[in-house]
């Protein structure tokens, strides 16, 4: 596989939204596009997207936050409604930035995030693509395996390196040689930030609202996915072992404005493992050519 472009050096800034720190990095001139990591252990945003910044700043203003949780932003999210929660954090930031609307691209809990965001306040959104998001069709099946080991990463005997090493090489890519040992090491540093551990900000719904809780996080059971004007487009890994290939599907029937590409050979990571073809498919898409 070729070795996409690094990231060029960034502009960073620890910008006060809502009585939290969203610390964002940024690079690149024109349209902005707002990059949304996902939500497993030890994420950010300018790592999540290492093999994609380049690229995309070519023609865009980029812009990486690390979700209110993660990084270097404020720890805590809200539990009895996590995506709404991440969503207002994200259309804060964007008031700070003084933009009224942005490209969103999200992964994971990214993807989840924007997805909330748009249909919370469409106007807010340009164009979206979508990388495997949380929150489709959750309440119609079991968690995936992936999704339970990433879930229970800080429950039982607590974080440790070779837990994380399983999930990330056994369940989030499909070629677990693709992933260095440096990720790894890097992720689990950040896994164990004791802020972190004492507000994991990705778990299993639990106490009395935890099934009212469950069904706001399944986007498909919001009526107003069918109604959602944002051109979308989503990529989905074929293999994916985290969030089922079967919600792109889910997505592409109801959403009036998405397209769908599924990615043979491919797991949870598209941008990072498919690091040349997503870099193409989302220039394209963000820039109307599709």
């Amino acid at each position: 596989m070729p070795t996409p472009i690094a990231p060029p050096p960034m502009q960073e800034s620890l910008l006060s939204v809502g009585g939290r720190r969203i610390f964002v990095a940024e690079t690149g001139d024109g349209p902005p596009v707002l990059l949304l990591h996902g939500g497993g252990p030890g994420a950010s945003g300018v790592s999540n997207y290492t093999r994609n910044i380049a690229d995309l700043a070519k023609d865009h203003r980029v812009i990486v936050p690390d979700l209110p949780g993660y990084g270097r932003s404020s720890k805590g999210v809200d539990g009895t409604d996590p995506f709404g929660d991440l969503a207002a954090g994200i259309r804060g930031l964007l008031d700070a930035l003084g933009l009224d609307k942005a490209h969103l691209v999200g992964n994971s809990y990214g993807g989840a995030c924007a997805l909330r965001l748009a249909l919370d306040t469409p106007d807010r959104v340009d164009r979206m693509v979508l990388m495997g998001p949380g929150g489709i069709g959750t309440t119609r099946a079991l968690p995936t395996p992936g999704l339970s080991s990433l879930l229970g990463y800080y429950s039982g005997d607590g974080p440790s390196r070779p837990r994380l090493e399983r999930f990330i090489r056994n369940h989030l890519v499909f070629n677990a040689a693709d992933v260095p040992d440096s990720v790894i090491d890097a992720r689990y540093e950040a896994s164990i930030d004791p802020e972190v551990i004492a507000a994991p900000p990705l778990r299993r719904p639990s106490g009395p609202y935890a099934l009212r809780t469950l069904w706001r996080m399944d986007f498909t059971r919001d009526d107003r996915l069918s109604r959602l004007p944002v051109p979308t487009l989503v990529l989905w890994g074929a293999a994916d072992k985290v969030n089922r290939p079967s919600g792109g599907r889910m997505l592409a029937r109801r959403m009036p404005n998405c397209d769908l590409y599924e990615v043979a050979n491919t797991g949870h990571w598209v941008q990072f493992e498919r690091a040349e073809l997503f870099n193409r498919l989302c220039a394209d898409f963000l820039a109307g050519r599709r």
